[in-house]
């Protein structure tokens, strides 16, 4: 018994090393090849498209199928400087630029290191939707469902000397359009006055085209503007906040406006800023345009673009963001003001705001 035992041990024993020798013997042998994605087929249906609407029904929004033998994920280069990687073949984006715009795209099908493209053209269509304005055509206060007055001494922000009011002599709504003005006088605890109003917590958006048209004030030491800030400046602060400037001016450079963008790193005077001479910025009205989407910010002064900035997920402008319009004096950019000083006032036709 024993010895039959014994002979089966070794029986199994020479197997297992056949096993393993004919296993091993594998090892030398190239693996299966991965194959070369094939037959990429790219189908964008753009949404709301007929006869009457050829390049859709003005959303912006594309359904995307993508598929190819052997793929195991996509990369399309959407035309507009964004990038989307799937590995689901299905998927919708919304193209946000105002207009007819015709985007080249480039797709790419992958398996491991090969892949497979081919490119494409579309032509969408954008329709801007105003969202929220104030044409300021009521006589008398500002609008309360809009706006809420900023009331508060010299030396809250940036130096600046003017005591913030909510009295008529400073801001008005006038023959069609809102007049904040800004005044020598001794009252509260400085020797200006001026007015300022926000939309916080009444109306705040993420993306969108501000509009503005508007007429500057006169004088050295005046420090107009209409911007904006991040909604979420009460817990976190600024500039983690961020802050977005359309309108900015100041007396002592005539005819100069300045867009910036105020973000940590790169706040105060450091901003990611571009300038523009305007002429007769204090004597005509002029249209200031902010273009405001996840990819980037363009400005531009009666439909002139004159900066770019390039937007991310990196930046705080990505979130709810609230208007500003004020008419500051002094302070840290506004300068020294002229001895001769004694009035002068911000006009604002309109401020409107696309989706």
């Amino acid at each position: 018994m024993k010895k039959y035992l014994s002979r089966i041990n070794l029986i199994i024993v020479l197997n297992c090393f056949l096993f393993i020798s004919c296993s091993g013997s594998n090892s030398d042998e190239p693996e299966a090849d991965i194959k070369t994605p094939a037959n990429l087929k790219v189908t964008a249906a753009i949404v709301g498209i007929s006869p009457q609407n050829p390049n859709g029904d003005g959303t912006g929004v594309v359904n995307f199928t993508l598929s190819a033998t052997n793929a195991t994920s996509y990369k399309i280069t959407l035309g507009n400087g964004e990038i989307k990687e799937v590995t689901n073949g299905s998927f919708s984006y919304t193209y946000t630029t105002s207009g007819t715009n015709t985007y080249v795209l480039y797709v790419s099908a992958y398996n491991a290191g090969k892949f497979v493209s081919t490119s494409l053209s579309i032509t969408v269509l954008v329709e801007s939707k105003l969202i929220w304005s104030d044409e300021f055509n009521t006589d008398g206060a500002p609008d309360t469902s809009k706006w809420t007055f900023q009331i508060w001494d010299p030396g809250n922000v940036n130096n600046e000397l003017q005591s913030y009011t909510n009295r008529p002599e400073n801001t008005i709504v006038q023959g069609g359009v809102l007049k904040i003005k800004a005044i020598r006088e001794k009252y509260g605890k400085g020797d200006f006055t001026s007015g300022r109003l926000e939309s916080n917590g009444k109306f705040d958006f993420t993306y969108g085209k501000i509009v503005i048209r508007a007429k500057l004030p006169t004088g050295v030491g005046t420090w107009p503007a209409v911007w904006m800030l991040g909604s979420n400046i009460g817990s976190v602060g600024w500039p983690a906040c961020g802050e977005i400037d359309i309108l900015e001016s100041v007396g002592k450079e005539l005819n100069v406006n300045h867009s910036s963008l105020h973000s940590p790193g790169r706040s105060g005077a450091t901003p990611d800023t571009g300038t523009i001479n305007v002429p007769n910025d204090n004597t005509e009205f002029h249209i200031y345009t902010a273009d405001w989407t996840a990819s980037y910010i363009k400005f531009y002064v009666d439909d002139k673009l004159f900066y770019t900035f390039v937007n991310s997920d990196k930046f705080p402008f990505n979130k709810n963001f609230y208007l500003i319009v004020n008419l500051a004096m002094g302070g840290v950019w506004g300068g020294t003001v002229d001895s001769n000083f004694t009035s002068s006032t911000l006009e604002v036709d309109y401020i409107r705001v696309y989706k």
